[in-house]
């Protein structure tokens, strides 16, 4: 396949696996990521994944603002196929159209359940036993083309984020490489979406980060495995937020949901059917720690039978 011309847009570190398939596999001519974006306390102006692994393959790269309205250089390099995976911004039809073999997008997901940005986190928000990648045909809607393959994985219990993200990269880059000889030589499946299927994992919004302990245990550490170790999910109590790095949780009898439990080094708290008990936390302003750390460096009367959100 090193005779293919591969012209790869992508962005986040999801993404790199697949570029770097694609650089052993395949002749990857250029690389269109998002631009440096400043990251940090410091500010520091900070190149994408995608573009550091081009540079370092001494790949072209382009890094338009908006997509749409500057993608002439796209057009002007001869490639037979585009490849793209978390590249972050819709793909204009002049594009879609160009290549002789199409635009193929590597997504996280079993397709056509999760379309959109944060499959993996809906994936595990929702409490979902397995999920996926799915290489596919792309067209003018979002993740809305025919499969062409895809590959399950089993989500195991102690799954987060971060570790559902580093599987499914790999998986897809694989899945990538198996599929694209059949792609090349015309003979893929090219399955229509379900629309009766259709759900969507939109961008995590800083709304969708807090806890609510008026719902179930299971669901409350659902969450948290589903925002760890980004962005993290959080509460507030006595007006300073806590974000959640993992708990674990525990059913009991309680009188009440949203109230704080000290016990020894243990800091629960009260939901609808039992108490989640923290275990490693972000206090606002400061490092990750161990709850035992926090509750050294605190008076505990200040948070005993304090009540969330106030």
């Amino acid at each position: 396949m090193k005779e293919l011309k591969v012209i790869f847009m992508g962005t986040p570190d999801f993404s790199t696996p697949v570029l770097q398939k694609l650089i052993d596999n395949t002749s990857v001519v250029l690389v269109v990521t998002k631009p440096d974006k400043k990251i940090g306390r410091k500010q520091i102006l900070t190149e994408t994944p995608v573009k550091k692994l081009a540079k370092k393959n001494n790949i072209p790269v382009i890094t338009p603002e908006v997509i749409k309205k500057d993608f002439s250089v796209i057009l002007n390099t001869p490639a037979d196929i585009i490849i793209t995976c978390a590249y972050g911004q819709i793909i204009p039809e002049e594009i879609l159209s160009y290549p002789n073999l199409g635009c193929i997008n590597v997504h996280a997901s079993l397709l056509p359940k999760y379309r959109g940005g944060a499959p993996i986190h809906f994936a595990l928000i929702n409490g979902e036993k397995e999920t996926g990648v799915t290489i596919m045909y792309m067209d003018k809607l979002m993740d809305n083309g025919d499969i062409i393959a895809q590959k399950e994985y089993k989500i195991k219990e102690n799954d987060n984020v971060g570790t559902l993200h580093n599987e499914l990269s790999i998986l897809g880059a694989n899945l990538l490489i198996d599929t694209l000889p059949s792609i090349i030589n015309k003979t893929n499946n090219r399955i229509k979406q379900d629309e009766a299927q259709v759900t969507y994992a939109y961008n995590i919004k800083r709304s969708d980060e807090e806890l609510n302990f008026n719902d179930s245990g299971k669901n409350i550490i659902n969450k948290i495995r589903g925002l760890n170790p980004w962005p993290l999910s959080n509460f507030k109590i006595n007006n300073i937020e806590i974000k959640v790095i993992s708990a674990h949780f525990k059913k009991e009898n309680v009188s009440k949901p949203k109230e704080v439990i000290i016990n020894k080094n243990e800091f629960g708290i009260t939901c609808k059917d039992g108490i989640i008990y923290l275990d490693e936390i972000k206090p606002f302003g400061k490092k990750n720690m161990k709850v035992k750390d926090f509750l050294n460096g605190i008076k505990k009367e200040d948070y005993q039978n304090k009540e969330i959100g106030k």
